[in-house]
C-alpha cells in the first residue's frame, strides 16, 4: 500500500513507519519539524497540521492514512495549542484525506479521553467519555470530529491505546529512570490501574484495524492485564533489579509539588519534572477491555508486563540510557 504517517517522529510513529516498510509498503511520513532516522521513507512532507495544502500535497495516490500528530500533555501548552492540533488538525487531515480519495484513515485517539474510571473492571469502548485535562478533552473532540467524517461516509477508525511502552520511549523511560535512581514515589492510600502496552503489540495491533477495523468503531488497544500503578512500578523496580520505596507521600503534597513545579519551569518555557498532567497516570485509572479487538479484529497481545517491561530495560542498559 501507498500510506501516510503524521507524527512519524513520535514513538510510536516510529514503530509503525518500521514494521510498514518492513512489510514493503511505500511509506510518507508528514512531519511538524523534527525529523526521524528512517532512510527509506517514499516521501517527507513538513509544515504545519492544519496547512490544507501540504497535507493535500502528502495524500496524493494514498491508500491509507494513519492520523498519530497530536499536541502532548506538556504543562506550557495553552489550551488553544491543544485544540488547534488535537481538533483542527484532525479535521484538517481527514478533509485532505477525502479530497484525496484516501480508501481508509486509521485516528489515533487516547484512553485519556475516558478521565478516570471508577471501577477496576476493564471498561469497554462504549463507557462513557469523562476527560479530565485540557489535553484529554481536545483529544475528545478529536475523536468526536473523526467520528462525524465516518458518518458522512469516510472510513475512518479509532483507536485508544493503552499505556504504551517499549524500547525507546523517552517518556515511559523517565519512569524507569526515577525508580531505578531511587528517585520514585508514590501516592499514598490511591489505588490506580492501567492496562500496559508493548509497543510491538500496539502496533501489530494497529495493522488489524487498518486492514479489519470497522468504519466508525472504536477499538480500545492494551494489554491483557490490569495492573495497579504500584505493581507497575514494583515490576520495574524487579526488573532495573532496585529496592522499591516503601513511604508514600499523600495525594496533595505531590499536587501542590507539580503545581509549583509547572509554574517554575514554565517561566523558562520548560516542561517540569513533575507536573499535573504526569501525576494522572498514578490517580487516574484507565483500565481498559480489549474484548471487541480480539473478536473483531482477531487481536491477541503476545507480552505480559514482565516480559515487555524486561526486555524495554534490557534495552535502555546496551543503549547507555540506563546504568547497567
Amino acid at each position: 500500500m501507498n500510506v501516510l504517517v503524521t507524527g512519524a517522529s513520535g514513538f510510536i510513529g516510529r514503530a509503525l513507519i518500521k514494521e510498514l516498510i518492513y512489510r514493503k509498503d511505500k511509506v510518507s511520513v508528514f512531519l511538524h519539524q523534527k525529523g526521524i532516522p528512517e532512510q527509506n521513507l517514499h516521501k517527507t512532507v513538513r509544515g504545519d497540521i492544519c496547512d490544507s495544502d501540504k497535507l493535500r500535497s502528502s495524500m496524493k495516490n494514498t491508500d491509507m492514512v494513519f492520523h498519530l500528530a497530536a499536541s502532548m500533555g506538556a504543562s506550557q501548552n495553552s489550551e488553544r495549542d491543544f485544540f488547534r492540533i488535537n481538533k483542527e488538525g484532525t479535521q484538517a487531515v481527514l478533509m485532505a484525506a477525502r479530497e484525496a480519495q484516501v480508501k481508509k484513515c486509521i485516528h489515533f485517539s487516547s484512553a485519556g479521553v475516558l478521565g478516570a474510571v471508577k471501577q477496576k473492571k476493564a471498561v469497554k469502548e462504549d463507557y462513557s467519555p469523562h476527560p479530565i485535562s485540557i489535553y484529554d478533552q481536545s483529544k475528545l473532540a478529536g475523536e468526536k470530529t473523526a467520528l462525524d467524517f465516518s458518518k458522512q461516509g469516510m472510513e475512518v477508525v479509532i483507536v485508544r491505546p493503552g499505556w504504551v511502552y517499549g524500547p525507546g520511549d523517552k517518556r515511559t523511560f523517565k519512569l524507569i529512570e526515577a525508580i531505578s535512581k531511587n528517585k520514585f514515589v508514590f501516592v499514598a492510600g490511591k489505588k490506580t490501574f492501567q492496562t500496559p502496552v508493548y509497543i510491538t503489540d500496539l502496533v501489530k495491533a494497529a495493522l488489524l484495524c487498518a486492514e479489519k477495523g470497522q468504519k466508525g468503531e472504536i477499538y480500545h488497544l492494551a494489554g491483557n492485564e490490569i495492573l495497579s500503578v504500584k505493581k507497575i512500578a514494583q515490576d520495574i523496580a524487579e526488573a532495573a533489579q532496585v529496592c522499591f520505596p516503601t513511604v508514600p507521600l499523600p495525594l496533595v503534597f505531590l499536587k501542590t509539588a507539580a503545581f509549583i513545579l509547572e509554574k517554575s519551569y514554565g517561566i523558562f518555557n520548560r516542561e517540569a519534572p513533575l507536573t499535573r498532567g504526569r501525576l494522572a497516570f498514578f490517580t487516574h485509572s484507565k483500565p481498559l477491555s480489549i474484548s471487541k479487538a480480539a473478536s473483531e479484529l482477531g487481536y491477541s497481545p503476545q507480552y505480559d508486563f514482565k516480559t515487555g517491561i524486561s526486555q524495554t530495560i534490557k534495552w535502555y542498559k546496551e543503549k547507555g540510557w540506563l546504568n547497567s
